[in-house]
């Protein structure tokens, strides 16, 4: 019995990776930011409302954190336009998760892996990791 648990827990786990809390022991707000469409109009909003709330808070004072699934992954793509906003605000503390199951897709269905932004965390499943996040206090906003 006991051998089969050292060997349940040396097997990597088959459900989907998150990406763990954020390390923000002073955070007194925490916000999870939903990203799931390719608007220029949506991308703004979003990074404006990550800034907006850096500001109002002080950037220890608050956990934000973007989860892009879907036609959203286009934030983190090396040629989006917003790439600046989205490093400055990770300089300041915000965190921007990009599915891998949507990378994945994106593979199969184009022949070659997508490339997106180093800033960006890998989460196997993005609606996992929003399910994860709000489980663990944080608040949802999808603007």
């Amino acid at each position: 019995m006991a051998a089969a648990a050292l060997i349940a827990a040396a097997a990597p786990d088959a459900r989907a990776q998150q990406a763990p809390l954020q390390d923000k022991p002073f955070a007194e707000h925490k916000i999870v930011l939903q990203l799931s469409d390719n608007d220029p109009r949506k991308q703004g909003l979003v990074l404006s409302v990550a800034s907006n709330l850096m500001k109002h808070y002080d950037p220890d004072k608050v956990a934000i954190e973007v989860v892009a699934f879907g036609p959203g992954i286009e934030l983190l793509r090396p040629e989006n336009p917003n790439r600046k906003m989205v490093e400055s605000l990770v300089a300041q503390g915000a965190r921007f998760d990009i599915c891998l199951n949507t990378v994945d897709t994106l593979e199969r269905e184009a022949g070659k892996r997508p490339e997106f932004i180093s800033a960006a965390t890998p989460v196997q499943v993005g609606v996992a990791q929003i399910l994860f996040l709000t489980e663990n206090g944080y608040t949802l906003v999808r603007p």
